[in-house]
């Protein structure tokens, strides 16, 4: 029979085995760049192309605002109603473009720097639909359910930044529906911050919220704690004029930005793989120029997001090796030109949380990371073909992420861990390495202890009920929504937010 002693003995083990160690083995930030699908010629082949239809071809559909303000910063008018880029004006932007920067948290310690070549998985999306922790089934996403994933990712390491992962259908006004978006991630988190503003009209009152955050007017602007997710650039090739009205409202009230092309193989750009690279490459860069033309080096991550559609249905394919790759070459062109990179990955197609659903994430994002892409969009939480979202899948991409981050530190080689010394005397000692002093530094050091992935016998993990990935994670998802609950606004900061907007959930 087991006594108290021996049951609390063993618990302690099992808490000090969950718990972070004192030396995280695969912290966020690492660094990729080792996959690299295009050669240098290639990569240079793209550019030139991209250059090619940004100085004959253009952007059309030109806001009257922007087309003064690119005239002025060297583009030239083409054919009726577009604008072209000549090579320099795209090579100065791109040259005076940061190629690091920092993306603040309201709690500064969370805050990370972006660039280079290193790695951080976030989030992204717009899902309409919900994954039921109950019913295990789709319904529509709610008010509810935007704060309760925000307080869930909250307690999630491996999630950089937070990126609105759903769209509350239960809200009709798009500037209510902004409003009420934003106070959920401040009310329930102190991470790094995305969402995206409907209208241009709706940034100022906005950014008077985020000051009440920040600590009084003006603050915010000081160290800005959220960015901005926008499109200016509708595919193919032309600008979407209250995109770009937003544009200029977030550099007036210096709110980062991600500005996205999401343009889709064989529907919106070539279905030839190279082909689309350029194109989508092109409608960036045309992005980045804008920027350039309203306020040079202003922070502005690259966000090129290949997507690619089931060519004989006309389905989004998110979860594809086409995804794979051409997200990866994305990552692998924003690196090569020195500009902090934003890519989208591990968008499975999966409805369930089941094998599709972990063969799709595992390869795309595995690929994103490789490649070096910075900052990692739809990479937790994302299902259905990005409709939906899932509380369970933020747990188990979270554990994935680890596993990623992992890989990507790879093998450090030196004479104390190659340790000649160490195998000699297990060799004529004992005859084995358990319990050794390298053994012993090793493994908290260089190994990664799933909480979520079960590696009990068949035997043990009958007995604990059989239980399936989808199932451990639901248990720990009620667990985390029953016990976290941030205050990050103070009850004064909350009654100043409410008098002046429309809060519709508390």
């Amino acid at each position: 029979m087991c006594s108290a002693t021996t049951r609390a003995g063993r618990q302690k083990r099992l808490a000090q085995r969950a718990a972070k160690p004192v030396v995280d083995p695969c912290p966020p930030g690492q660094t990729g760049g080792t996959y690299k699908p295009l050669r240098d010629d290639e990569l240079q082949s793209i550019y030139d192309t991209a250059l090619k239809l940004l100085v004959n071809l253009g952007l059309g559909e030109v806001p009257e605002r922007l087309r003064i303000d690119l005239l002025a910063a060297g583009a030239k008018d083409g054919a009726p109603g577009r604008i072209t880029f000549p090579p320099r004006l795209v090579e100065e932007a791109i040259n005076q473009a940061p190629t690091s920067f920092v993306l603040h948290g309201r709690d500064a310690a969370r805050s990370i720097t972006v660039g280079d070549e290193a790695v951080h998985f976030g989030t992204g999306g717009a899902a309409v639909q919900t994954l039921d922790l109950d019913s295990r089934l789709y319904r529509p996403s709610t008010l509810q359910d935007l704060h309760d994933f925000t307080r869930l990712q909250d307690t999630l390491p491996n999630i950089s930044w937070y990126t609105r992962c759903c769209v509350a259908t239960d809200i009709a006004d798009s500037f209510d529906l902004d409003v009420n978006t934003v106070y959920a991630l401040l009310k329930n988190t102190t991470k790094p911050t995305a969402t995206s503003f409907t209208l241009a009209g709706h940034v100022a009152p906005i950014v008077e919220m985020l000051d009440i955050a920040a600590g009084g007017a003006g603050e915010f602007a000081k160290r800005p704690f959220m960015k901005a997710h926008i499109s200016p650039i509708i595919s193919p090739m032309r600008f979407g004029e209250d995109a770009v009205d937003v544009v200029y409202e977030c550099i007036a009230h210096n709110i980062p930005m991600s500005c996205i092309t999401a343009a889709q193989a064989g529907a919106t750009a070539p279905a030839t793989m190279a082909g689309f690279l350029a194109q989508s490459l092109a409608e960036t860069l045309a992005s980045l120029v804008m920027v350039h033309a309203i306020q040079p080096g202003y922070p502005m991550i690259f966000s090129n997001w290949p997507l690619v559609i089931d060519l004989r249905t006309g389905a989004f394919a998110g979860g594809s090796g086409e995804t794979a790759v051409l997200n990866a070459a994305s990552a692998q062109l924003s690196n090569w030109l020195g500009l902090v990179s934003g890519v989208a990955c591990s968008m499975t197609d999966a409805k369930a949380i089941d094998a599709q659903y972990g063969a799709e994430k595992g390869l795309t994002s595995m690929a994103a990371a490789l490649a070096g892409g910075n900052l990692i969009y739809e990479s937790s939480g994302m299902t259905a073909s990005l409709l939906g979202v899932s509380f369970e899948a933020f747990i188990l991409d979270d554990e994935m992420h680890s596993n990623t981050y992992r890989a990507l530190r790879g093998i450090e080689v030196s004479t104390d861990n190659i340790g000649y010394d160490a195998i000699l005397e297990a060799v004529l000692g004992d005859g084995h390495f358990l319990g050794s002093a390298q053994t012993l530094a090793a493994m908290e050091r260089d190994y990664f202890y799933p909480t979520h992935a079960d590696r009990e016998q068949p035997r043990t993990w009958a007995e604990n009920g059989a239980k399936d990935a989808w199932s451990v994670a639901n248990e720990h998802v009620r667990a985390v929504l029953s016990t976290h609950k941030p205050a990050y606004l103070s009850p004064d900061q909350q009654r100043e937010i409410k008098a002046r907007f429309n809060i519709l959930l508390d």
